[in-house]
């Protein structure tokens, strides 16, 4: 009976009109005043956390399981849920990952001074072995860490470096080597002063004692009172501040020795000495000019003081000091969106902000009154540190990032003729329970790193015009090599021969390599898992070829179709309507002149996702979720069938910035409907039509398409096969 009573209470409480944080927070008063409100609560909550799971990702009844596995450095699998029967895991590799790393950034130095903050607290050390318990080090938050809202990427696990111990020799060596190659000037150490007492300091003294870590580096004392903030309380003072005269003298002559350090970062020739919170000194003023003057008295010279507007956006020379720091994604109010996203977690009281607007709003940086320098971050999420209360930036990419760096650096040559005064700082390098780092790590790889070599190769040059394609790139996913021939001769009509890239499944590359060394020895040739038909390797291309700043592709496919009768009837028409040379010239034109085509697909070809919505309906709703973009209307929406067209790159952007996992994909069973790869089918109509964009057919590629087809051909059930 008592559990009848709470379960229908608990349904009451979920049905109740009101948005999912009021309610949770009434939930907290009530619990802590009513003890049977507090039972409810407990009783209901391993069983809602699993219903409301399960419910956020349209599954649930007997046999789908809804799995939570401990992550742990030697447990591989991190979070598991399950999302339409099948297995997603926040350990596994997604659609963007990057495998490899730079050897070097290239011979021309990068256009600005990029240095990213730098966390030293993984070693253990007594206090913390103290506060926390032996062997604490920030790898103890990382690893607890668990998604709250639909898209959140928990836990944030490391690539090549693992849960390393920075009293390990070569660990900083090969961080400095990683940065260096991809662009990075140096690393700001936070740097831990107390009245004298300094705590983390091990990892800075052995980079200082080790001249063959080949990187700048310059310190940001953080003057914050040491507390409890590792796991979110911030109300408990372990280590406090001690400010005195005395004190002022002391810091700086003890962080003399970094300074005199050749490897220190300077400007104008005046070593770099960071602040993170100078309002939390009495004088700041005065503690300025005290360092100024014992700084000549030591040898050193001047010194350009900078903070960080982490909390602090006063003017600098108020308070004594130079310039002021950026320091994202404090102090930037992004775009709230806490009550539009699904929550996974019931109990979830943290705020989701959208990561995006930031990237929005550095395409038109404002002039400032004094010397400030950028700051960007790749992503943010410190739900490690706060279970269930963090902060999440959602919607971060590494394509996002790289646009945000390459906009701060241009802004930053531009407003700096000096080069040693273009510093542009990057929070962080390793600050994995902020979820914000530029280390390789296990879901993305290399792939920021090489976003941040990307950037500022970028920033280096004139900004390239977009939306003039220079060529054609076409992608054949030739499952079936015996149908290259016949494409590859339709390719050989055009006027301007295109690049080709020809993917196929692992089992199958041999073969296709040693057709297209016959028919088309400069070709490439990718050979893939066989796994999301030839829209999985599409995917994981198309990433790739944006990149590297190709923007028009035909995407084609060996289309046999074995469960149709007339499948090669439909693969000819589909490539007569794409290949032919007087087709090519019309759908390329149309490119040059319409800025917002997107999509071109073949005349006759182009269905309503009305009629064959199918068991489509709830991936596409999870996918547009995932994209922040509204569903589409089947009965007004289209979609082009046989995964044929011409595509400008840039449309599918928001598809793969979500970085699906590929586990998303279902397993190859011979489906005709219903994957992964077929809803994707239907989301390439959404991109194309989203806000002003263009959807049109080959026979009038430079107009938006209307009368999509209710009925097709090639689907009439009649033309099936029997299995």
């Amino acid at each position: 009976m008592k559990a009848f009573v709470l379960k229908y209470l608990r349904l009451f409480y979920l049905g109740l009109p009101l948005p999912r944080r009021f309610k949770t927070r009434v939930k907290s008063a009530l619990s802590s005043r009513l003890q049977i409100v507090e039972r409810i609560v407990l009783a209901a909550q391993p069983q809602a956390a699993d219903e409301d799971v399960a419910a956020a990702l349209g599954v649930g009844g007997a046999g789908e399981a809804v799995a939570v596995a401990v992550a742990t450095p030697s447990v591989e699998a991190a979070v598991i849920v399950a999302r339409g029967g099948s297995l997603v895991s926040a350990f596994r590799r997604s659609i963007g990952y990057v495998p490899d790393a730079a050897t070097s950034y290239g011979d021309n130095p990068p256009p600005v001074r990029a240095m990213a903050f730098y966390l030293p607290q993984f070693h253990p050390i007594k206090e913390n072995d103290e506060w926390w318990g032996k062997g604490f080090t920030e790898w103890s938050n990382v690893t607890r860490a668990r998604p709250q809202v639909e898209g959140q990427w928990q836990p944030h696990l490391p690539g090549e470096l693992g849960f390393y111990d920075l009293r390990t020799p070569g660990i900083m060596r090969r961080q400095a080597e990683l940065a260096v190659a991809h662009g990075i000037e140096g690393f700001c150490f936070y740097f831990y002063w107390f009245g004298g007492k300094r705590l983390l300091e091990r990892p800075l003294l052995d980079f200082l004692a080790d001249k063959a870590v080949d990187i700048s580096f310059s310190l940001c004392w953080a003057n914050e009172n040491w507390t409890r903030r590792w796991d979110g309380l911030d109300e408990d003072i372990l280590v406090g501040q001690d400010h005195s005269i005395k004190d002022d003298i002391s810091f700086i002559e003890y962080v003399s020795q970094y300074m005199q350090d050749s490897r220190y970062v300077r400007i104008d020739g005046k070593p770099l000495l960071i602040v993170y919170r100078p309002s939390l000194l009495p004088d700041p003023a005065a503690t300025a000019q005290r360092w100024r003057v014992r700084c000549r008295e030591l040898g050193i010279g001047e010194i350009y003081l900078a903070f960080t507007l982490a909390f602090d956006s006063f003017e600098p020379a108020n308070v004594g000091f130079d310039g002021t720091i950026e320091f994202p994604p404090n102090k930037t109010f992004p775009r709230d969106i806490t009550d539009s996203v699904l929550a996974l977690n019931p109990g979830f009281v943290g705020h989701v902000y959208d990561w995006r607007s930031l990237v929005t709003r550095s395409r038109a940086y404002l002039k400032p009154l004094h010397d400030v320098f950028r700051g960007v971050c790749p992503s943010w999420d410190n739900e490690a540190r706060k279970s269930g209360r963090g902060t999440v930036l959602l919607h971060s990419s590494p394509q996002g990032y790289e646009e945000w760096l390459e906009n701060a650096a241009r802004d930053t040559v531009l407003r700096f003729d000096a080069p040693d005064r273009r510093l542009l700082f990057i929070n962080a390098w390793n600050e994995w329970a902020e979820g914000a780092h530029l280390e390789p790590d296990s879901r993305f790889g290399y792939a920021y790193l090489q976003a941040t070599r990307r950037a500022l190769h970028k920033a280096s040059h004139p900004k390239a015009p977009k939306g003039i394609p220079k060529r054609v790139v076409v992608v054949i996913h030739a499952y079936y090599p015996e149908l290259l021939p016949e494409i590859i001769e339709q390719l050989r009509t055009w006027d301007v021969a295109p690049r080709v890239i020809v993917t196929t499944a692992y089992e199958k590359e041999a073969g296709v390599r040693e057709i297209m060394q016959e028919l088309l020895p400069d070709a490439e040739c990718l050979a893939y898992e066989n796994k999301g038909r030839d829209i999985l390797p599409f995917l994981k291309l198309a990433g790739n070829l944006l990149d590297s700043g190709e923007e028009l592709l035909l995407k084609l496919h060996t289309k046999k179709s074995l469960h149709r009768e007339d499948g090669d009837v439909w693969r000819r028409d589909l490539l007569e309507k794409l290949t032919s040379p007087d087709q090519v010239r019309g759908i390329v034109e149309a490119f040059r002149k319409t800025a917002d085509l997107r999509l071109v697909a073949p005349e006759g070809h182009i269905l309503s996702m009305d009629t064959y919505w199918g068991s489509n309906a709830s991936t596409v709703d999870y996918l547009c979720r995932r994209m922040d973009i509204s569903p589409p209307r089947p009965e007004s929406a289209a979609f082009p069938a046989g995964s044929m067209f011409y595509v400008n790159l840039n449309m599918l952007t928001p598809l793969l910035n979500i970085h699906l996992d590929e586990a998303e994909f279902e397993p190859e069973l011979g489906q005709v409907d219903g994957t992964m790869a077929h809803a994707i089918e239907r989301i390439f109509g959404v991109l194309a039509t989203c806000g002003d964009g263009i959807l049109a057919s080959s026979e009038e590629p430079g107009t938006r398409f209307s009368g999509h087809l209710t009925k097709y051909a090639y689907a009439d059930a009649s033309q099936i096969l029997d299995a």
